[in-house]
């Protein structure tokens, strides 16, 4: 391997003080805002930035000025591995920075370069995958996404994140009982919380495609404790709004708690009747679709409510949403949602 100069180890050493740590903590299946996650990261990181730059004694080299910012220090990241490409930690390390930078586009590519490098790291498969998703507009998992998936699985059957992800990419292909089957070999390998928020998932994917719900368990009935970052919801609706417009009333009330600036899946999620409006709901982690992204890992939260036309509870035509709200956690109160009240 060829040794990269200091001033590329200053560079990468500035990223991963910027960018790395942060983005092992971010969202999406990785939320872990603890020390001990922050002690995990910090040692990757090394691990990363040893495979990266090479050997310590490269550090007997005369000493270059550090980059300044996270972005100076992705130029010299970039411009390394475009003169020693053969670096799939390298690729990997430029994907999770431009993610953590908000640029989803790059992070794909980035990954893609990766992947080409090393197919047959399971991990790193499934974060191609999602990248591709977190690049589109749609969020959508193309077929080189699913392929990725598919493959993850092949070297690692029990692969959580790919498992869940292939069920979202099923439904989105319309494929419902797909997916409810997919999301159904996870149930024996999570906790009872993060089951009892899975078997909506699969029930609502059962519905799509005309099959009965699962039959209930006492694992999936038992009650979830809300914990300390439990999130009181009322949800009523405007009396104005109700007068001008008639809704049925076995329409569906969805209430969502998501991530401020990620990606539109809810992180919590309660489905009611519209009939039952006004009503109080709590969300907490027994409420994640998700079975690695919990409510009590966040520190902050959008929240808002969704009656939808369809029943499903991702964004659709004709669907009605109250005003987002932003909301520290852990909340100091409960969180009041009016739909069909007019902007301010």
């Amino acid at each position: 391997m060829v040794i990269p100069p200091t001033a590329l180890f200053a560079a990468v050493a500035t990223l991963l003080t910027f960018g790395v740590l942060a983005w092992v903590l971010h969202p999406l299946w990785r939320t872990r805002r603890t020390w001990i996650a922050g002690v995990l990261a910090l040692g990757l990181a090394t691990l990363a930035l040893y495979r990266v730059v090479g050997t310590p004694a490269a550090l007997d080299a005369p000493v270059f000025e550090a980059p300044e910012s996270l972005e100076e220090a992705v130029r010299q990241l970039e411009a390394e591995l475009q003169r020693n490409p053969a670096q799939p930690d390298g690729w990997a390390l430029l994907a999770r920075s431009q993610a953590a930078m908000g640029n989803p586009v790059a992070a794909r590519n980035a990954y893609a370069r990766a992947v080409e490098l090393a197919p047959d790291e399971p991990g790193l498969l499934v974060d191609a995958a999602e990248s591709r998703a977190l690049a589109d507009p749609q969020r959508h998992f193309d077929d080189q996404a699913v392929a990725w998936l598919h493959r993850a699985l092949e070297l690692e059957p029990a692969h959580q994140r790919a498992t869940w992800f292939l069920g979202v990419a099923q439904r989105q292909a319309r494929q419902p009982a797909e997916a409810a089957k997919t999301w159904e070999s996870l149930l024996p390998v999570v906790d009872a919380a993060t089951a009892r928020s899975l078997r909506v998932q699969i029930d609502e994917a059962r519905a799509e495609a005309g099959l009965p719900p699962l039959p209930a368990s006492a694992e999936a009935a038992a009650a979830t404790p809300a914990g300390a970052h439990a999130l009181t919801v009322k949800v009523a609706l405007d009396p104005s709004f109700a007068e001008r417009v008639r809704l049925r009333g076995d329409a569906t009330v969805f209430v969502i708690a998501r991530l401020p600036d990620g990606p539109p899946m809810p992180v919590a999620v309660e489905r009611h009747a519209l009939q039952d409006l006004p009503l109080e709901v709590v969300l907490d982690d027994g409420d994640s679709p998700m079975p690695t992204q919990k409510l009590s890992a966040l520190q902050e939260v959008e929240v808002l409510a969704r009656i939808s036309a369809s029943g499903s509870a991702a964004r659709g035509e004709g669907d009605l949403e109250s005003a987002p709200v932003r909301v520290a956690l852990p909340a100091s109160g409960p969180v009041e949602l009016v739909l069909g009240a007019p902007a301010p």
